[in-house]
């Protein structure tokens, strides 16, 4: 059995809409930054760091976007999250994905010039392809997160990102991200503007 320990809209929400994409059953668990669910002992019993996503594969703790990520992708390759057989893909994925979690997930907390640097990068190495990969990708579900929240928060002027813009467009449509948000929504979010 699979349990997700997510916050609405922090990084757990990559985890979170992969799931619904795979669409296997799991537990969700909703935690609360302002009542300090995070420190509560039950979950630092789980996670000693007290962070989110935190993955329960069948009670053990998986901790990490891109570890969470990949395993799903692993784990359920029916749902085509990762290229199978395919080793120079799938290293384009792993590559987006460190990419994003080392440059683009920390940038946004450097502030908006700095963020724009960085985000302009994505913008040029996604390019106007309609997938970071080529194909619908984990990395595509990590890149979305991200700027999504950079847009909700930051609100760069129109135009800026031309491909990550599009990009944001194509995901908004796909099912299992307005599920997790509608999801997310009606847990509320309490993340810092």
């Amino acid at each position: 059995m699979l349990k997700l320990y997510f916050s609405p809209g922090a990084s757990s929400m990559a985890p979170h809409i992969a799931l619904y994409e795979i669409g296997v059953p799991f537990e969700a668990q909703p935690m609360s930054f302002h009542k300090n669910d995070h420190r509560a002992p039950e979950f630092l019993a789980i996670n000693p760091e007290g962070t989110v996503p935190t993955l329960l594969i069948d009670g053990r703790a998986l901790t990490e976007v891109a570890a969470i990520l990949y395993y799903l992708a692993r784990r359920f390759p029916e749902a085509n999250l990762l290229p199978r057989d395919e080793p120079e893909a799938e290293a384009h994925a792993i590559s987006w994905m460190s990419f994003i979690a080392s440059r683009v997930h920390p940038a946004r907390g450097r502030g908006l010039e700095y963020a724009t640097k960085i985000y302009k990068l994505a913008d040029e190495r996604l390019g106007a392809r309609e997938w970071a990969i080529g194909r619908y990708s984990i990395a595509d579900i990590h890149l979305f997160r991200l700027f999504w929240r950079f847009e909700n928060s930051l609100k760069p002027p129109p135009g800026t990102f031309p491909n990550l813009s599009a990009h944001l467009q194509r995901m908004m449509a796909r099912p299992a991200v307005k599920k997790t948000i509608e999801i997310e929504a009606a847990v509320g979010y309490e993340l810092p503007a």
